[in-house]
């Protein structure tokens, strides 16, 4: 760290966290993104490339950061994430490049900025601290062709209206289909509509994200459905969030794993996501699947297959913001209510004000949480973002080195580290991002092993995490001394 320092202080670096000339980092621990066991290396970057890795002697003209005792990582691939909105405010994203992230993937779960091609370039005009690429939404363009008037199976003539759509999101810069089943807007299209829109993406060399149509009882159900899409649509499928969130199925991993398993054995191209927490955040009626928001007997079961009301706390209600903070039951208890009675008040004051109330529901188990973890085609994403009410914005990707390598031991930190990094590039089918080699794009994370970890918390979800000493954006110094230095080097990456 004391180099680092030194290095600041000699003006090796320029306010904008450029270097003067070539850098080398020197006595890293290399983690190089393959899954390969840590090895002393020094590595040269020259303009936004990585020069040279290995053992050798930096020379005069190099700028030297001596990272001894700290482990040298390609950049964070976060393949799902929600900073959509928040880039335009903050564009150094601290939330973000202070976890090691270095590109993020925007647009999942169906809803997408449109038109794509005008968005992204107000990205380029506008840069950000860390790269970027978008996904084209199942549920942006269902409405740019439904309007109002989604609540429905759609006519052939709509779904090619969709499928015309995604063609254009790719032409204009997308690198893949998102969906969101479960959500209102997408919930009302059928299988076939999905593979229709999925092969639009895939004719253009695009991969389908999906939040299935459950993550709760009908899990399963859900799950062939996805594998189903992916084998009619000829298109690699990336599960986004893997979880199972009702007591109903808990403890089922094992079997959900084999699904996936014998579906890969065929042939199936089949990726998986997950965040290090036993915590979901969306809106309230994601709660009721039948959608009878203001049926006793609905919400009640729906309040059970969580594990109940204390499992829920709501994290944004505009109209009632004194709810904030507080789970259903103690709300409940407040009011003098049941939590049934106080879960209906809170959707009819949601929809006379036009609004949904967002929460925090804790219903995955730990033992799942960590079969997925250990599956080799399951990576690191945070389903996070800029402004995130949940932790998971903040803290996912140090969360998984304090606490899932360190702490509770469930991998080894080179395992761990391609999860973050290479794994995700593959999904993305890039070459020169995702690992440490020459020739390869200079996005690079030092952090310290023995100190990372995460501090957001729900109750303050923006604290930044620690241990992430130095993060570098396409050879650009971002995050130093535990704050952003101002540079902007992020890039509109292609599929």
């Amino acid at each position: 760290m004391s180099w680092i320092r030194i290095a600041l202080l000699v003006g090796c670096w320029s306010v904008a966290g450029a270097a003067t000339g070539p850098v080398v980092i020197a006595n890293a621990q290399l983690a190089d993104g393959t899954g390969a066991a840590l090895r002393k290396a020094n590595i040269r970057v020259e303009g936004d490339r990585i020069t040279a890795v290995g053992q050798f002697a930096p020379t005069a003209a190099d700028h030297v950061i001596d990272a001894a005792g700290l482990v040298l990582a390609p950049g964070f691939i976060d393949i799902h994430n929600h900073s959509d909105g928040g880039l335009e405010k903050q564009p150094l994203a601290p939330t973000q490049i202070s976890q090691g992230i270095t590109t993020i993937i925007l647009g999942p779960d169906g809803s997408s900025p449109w038109p794509v091609g005008a968005w992204l370039e107000q990205r380029r005009r506008n840069p950000a601290s860390l790269n970027l690429a978008v996904m084209v939404g199942h549920a942006t363009v269902r409405e740019q062709v439904m309007g109002a008037d989604y609540k429905r199976t759609a006519r052939p003539a709509e779904i090619a209206a969709m499928a015309k759509l995604v063609e254009q999101a790719m032409g204009e810069g997308a690198i893949g289909l998102s969906s969101g089943v479960e959500y209102d807007v997408a919930s009302y299209s059928n299988t076939d509509e999905l593979v229709a829109v999925a092969a639009a993406a895939a004719k253009h060399g695009g991969f389908y994200m999906t939040h299935i149509r459950d993550e709760a009882d009908k899990s399963f159900e859900a799950l062939d459905e996805e594998i189903a899409i992916g084998e009619r649509a000829h298109i690699p499928v990336e599960h986004s969030h893997i979880k199972l969130g009702t007591v109903k199925v808990w403890g089922r991993a094992p079997a959900y794993i084999r699904v996936i398993e014998a579906a890969r054995q065929r042939g199936v191209d089949f990726l998986a996501d997950c965040y290090p927490y036993n915590a979901w955040n969306s809106n309230i009626k994601v709660l009721v699947p039948d959608k009878q928001y203001e049926n006793p007997a609905s919400v009640a079961r729906a309040l059970a297959d969580v594990g109940g009301a204390n499992h829920v706390t709501i994290v944004g209600f505009t109209p009632e913001p004194s709810y904030n903070g507080h789970t259903l039951e103690d709300l409940a208890h407040s009011a003098g209510v049941s939590p049934v009675e106080m879960f209906i008040q809170i959707i009819r004051k949601g929809d006379a004000a036009g609004t949904e109330a967002i929460v925090i529901c804790q219903s995955m188990t730990e033992p799942d949480i960590k079969a997925f973890y250990q599956q080799p085609w399951v990576m690191v994403a945070s389903d996070g973002g800029i402004d995130a009410q949940h932790p998971r914005g903040a803290g996912t990707f140090p969360r998984v080195l304090g606490q899932y390598v360190r702490e509770k031991k469930w991998l080894e930190l080179p395992e761990a580290v391609r999860k973050m990094t290479s794994l995700p590039a593959k999904r993305l089918g890039w070459t020169d991002r995702g690992i440490v080699r020459p020739g390869a794009i200079a996005d690079l994370v030092l952090f310290n092993p023995k100190t990372v970890r995460d501090r957001a918390t729900f109750l303050h979800p923006e604290t930044v995490s620690e241990g992430i000493e130095t993060v570098f954006v396409n050879g650009v110094q971002v995050w130093s001394g535990g704050k952003p230095t101002g540079a902007r080097p992020g890039r509109v990456l292609p599929k």
